[in-house]
């Protein structure tokens, strides 16, 4: 008996009924990533519409917040770090996070897609490692994610903005985002997961997005928001990826939360941001993985 695995080939198993012993994937687990990396690749390309949208929103408030509120937010950044930047050059930063934010809001809505439609449930039954499964799917979107937040760079820079630390730091931004858009994924997937419903998923997903950002250093210090707001602020992932960012994009620490002093100036700012979004992401890669592995026992038969 045969069932089709992640890319549509066959493959064989056993142990649908009878208590049969189930046969090994043939693949290694790389192998099985790989064929999950390609498939989720060549979904997004069938369905572009998804990823112009997540792309879309972060362009709009990056052109609407540096041309309406410029002026305005630019003059309190000014105030409160005493130094000439731009607020183009501020808010890039927090841009390139949102837009890891928004593109993995779009992992979930894909993996319900794939449930409503069955694939799903071709995948859990096939001997596929289900952590090859959940981290080919992953490779994906960040693939995605690193290109998107590449893009939202070079606007910022033909709007003014300016890189000090260059190229490396682009690659840096790139690598950051990528890292804070991990445990969002995970969430996003953990709640496709238990709802199984896309309105559902992007309900709430949606949800935390905007008061995420919101209450965050993404758009101005935190030294002039209200106290509560920078409570909140020092446990919200965003302001460590924003921090971090910015760090990269400044070429200086202006990490708000944690308070380092082990490296020289800039890295400072980053390395800190970096651990605790390299915590974040394991934390919930693994409870993903987990109701991964559970719906694989409780689902198929």
């Amino acid at each position: 008996m045969s069932t089709p695995d992640a890319d549509g080939s066959a493959e064989e198993y056993a142990g649908a009924t009878g208590g049969e012993e189930v046969t090994r994937s043939g693949n290694s687990f790389a192998g099985d990533v790989w064929v999950n990396f390609k498939r989720w690749n060549v979904k997004a390309v069938r369905n572009p519409f998804v990823l112009v949208v997540s792309l879309a929103q972060p362009i709009i408030f990056l052109v609407l917040f540096t041309q309406v509120f410029g002026n305005v937010a630019g003059g309190a950044v000014e105030g409160a770090t005493g130094g000439d930047i731009s607020y183009e050059t501020y808010l890039v930063p927090a841009i390139a996070i949102q837009v890891a934010l928004a593109a993995a809001v779009t992992s979930g809505i894909g993996l319900v897609n794939d449930i409503e439609n069955g694939m799903f449930e071709k995948v859990l039954v096939t001997p596929m490692n289900r952590t090859a499964v959940f981290l080919g799917k992953t490779a994906a979107e960040v693939f995605r994610i690193a290109i998107q937040i590449g893009i939202i760079l070079g606007l910022g820079v033909l709007l003014g903005a300016e890189i000090a630390t260059g190229l490396p730091g682009v690659i840096g931004i790139m690598g950051i985002g990528v890292l804070f858009s991990l445990w969002f994924v995970a969430f996003s997937n953990s709640l496709a997961i238990l709802t199984r419903d896309q309105e559902s998923t992007i309900i709430g997903a949606n949800l935390l997005q905007f008061p995420l950002l919101f209450l965050s250093s993404a758009f101005l210090p935190l030294a002039t928001l209200p106290g509560w707001i920078q409570t909140f602020a020092r446990l919200n992932p965003v302001t460590y990826g924003v921090d971090a960012t910015r760090s990269l994009m400044l070429d200086e620490n202006v990490m708000t939360v944690i308070e380092v002093s082990w490296f020289d100036g800039t890295l400072n700012g980053v390395v800190p941001g970096v651990a605790v979004l390299a915590g974040i992401g394991l934390s919930f890669g693994a409870i993903a993985v987990y109701l991964l592995s559970r719906a694989s026992s409780s689902d198929v038969k």
